[in-house]
């Protein structure tokens, strides 16, 4: 949908799935991360929906998809605010996927996705969050980040040799540098917040059982081949220092201006159902509006329909 054309009215489905949509992002958010643990949160929980439940869900998920492109329409026309998604997980997680299915009705004009990969030699002569803002949504647009700059106090933590890498002064790599780092991402995200952008970040929580099994259909399943790479299983010999990793930093950077949601991820359609619930929440919060036509624009419209109908 674009600026020009005519937005459909919001239906009364809609308006009950946007009310149902906070029961199911609720219990999943984290604002305040002192009393966080993350293992308070179940992989495999699916709320009070059973498998038989999830043609469902699906079925909501869909009406969810056309309720978020109407909010996103909106939020492009109004050209006031943005809002900035950020994905993080371990691998096999389900963050593409989430993307895919939860963004599929989404105005591609009005949505930037950026995946960040290993520092290139570039982003490594600049400071940390230099390669995530120059990538930050305008205005009327929503950003997302598959991976972000909280890849600092992830894999840089349980990885120090990645630490450095990043030529810092020495003088300046102490026992504080992920205490100073926590300070910096909450200051830069209050700023992102005092300027209209609004930020939601999602762990989406998946359990090592789970992921064995997803890298094993990868492995078995040729037209996934490509999914696998030999790293992705090292990797899981890290798997306690990576969930410590997360809880702390979600400790540290859970407020109110940017919201975390530890997503469990065992169960992809729940999975799915839960952020397309959230972000649909945090758009219908801003009450969004279509920009309103002055009376002199309105005659402008009046003569140039009245040109056209004279017209051969």
């Amino acid at each position: 949908m674009t600026k020009d054309t005519v937005p459909p009215a919001m239906t009364t489905d809609a308006k009950s799935l946007i009310k149902r949509a906070r029961s199911f992002a609720k219990p999943f958010r984290v604002t305040n991360g002192r009393a966080f643990r993350l293992k308070d949160i179940d992989p495999t929980d699916t709320l009070d929906l059973s498998e038989e439940a999830k043609p469902r869900a699906q079925e909501a998920l869909a009406l969810g998809v056309d309720v978020l492109a109407q909010l996103q329409d909106k939020l492009y026309a109004q050209d006031r605010w943005s809002v900035l998604l950020i994905f993080q997980a371990m691998d096999a997680a389900g963050k593409d996927g989430a993307i895919k299915h939860v963004m599929s009705g989404v105005n591609p004009q009005g949505c930037q996705v950026f995946s960040f990969k290993s520092p290139s030699s570039e982003d490594l002569d600049h400071d940390y969050l230099w390669r995530c803002m120059k990538c930050l949504p305008e205005r009327g647009r929503i950003g997302i980040f598959n991976r972000s700059y909280y890849e600092e106090t992830l894999a840089v933590r349980v990885h120090p040799e990645f630490l450095a890498s990043q030529k810092l002064p020495p003088r300046l790599v102490t026992k504080d540098v992920w205490k100073q780092r926590f300070e910096d991402i909450r200051d830069f995200e209050q700023y992102l917040a005092h300027n209209g952008v609004v930020v939601l970040k999602f762990f989406l929580h998946v359990s090592k059982k789970e992921q064995k099994k997803r890298f094993l259909e990868r492995i078995e399943n040729p037209a996934k081949n490509w999914k696998f790479s030999a790293n992705d299983a090292k990797e899981r010999e890290f798997w306690n220092d990576y969930m410590d990793a997360y809880e702390d930093t979600i400790r540290n950077t859970a407020t109110k201006d940017a919201p975390w949601y530890v997503v469990p991820a065992d169960n992809k359609w729940f999975t799915r159902v839960v952020v397309a619930a959230a972000v649909i929440t945090a758009l219908d919060e801003l009450e969004l509006a279509y920009p309103e036509v002055g009376k002199e624009q309105q005659a402008a419209l009046a003569a140039a329909k009245q040109a056209l109908l004279a017209s051969k």
